[in-house]
């Protein structure tokens, strides 16, 4: 499974952003989640207008995963 993460941005306050994700299946390369990425991105932000998108890298879940340290 590859993911697609990108941090949103409310557009009326930059400083408020969210990390958020989309799953694609297996058959999927991070290459090929790269070059097929704008337009996911397109309708995600056609979807939520008050948001705007500052970055987004693929990879696999795994990669991205938060480690808590205790």
């Amino acid at each position: 499974m590859i993911a697609l993460v990108f941090v949103t941005c409310l557009q009326t306050s930059p400083t408020v952003c969210e990390e958020r994700s989309l799953l694609f299946s297996e058959q999927m390369t991070p290459m090929a989640c790269l070059m097929n990425a704008q337009p996911h991105l397109a309708e995600w932000t056609a979807t939520h207008p008050d948001w705007r998108i500052s970055s987004y890298r693929c990879g696999t879940p795994e990669q991205f995963r938060r480690h808590k340290t205790v």
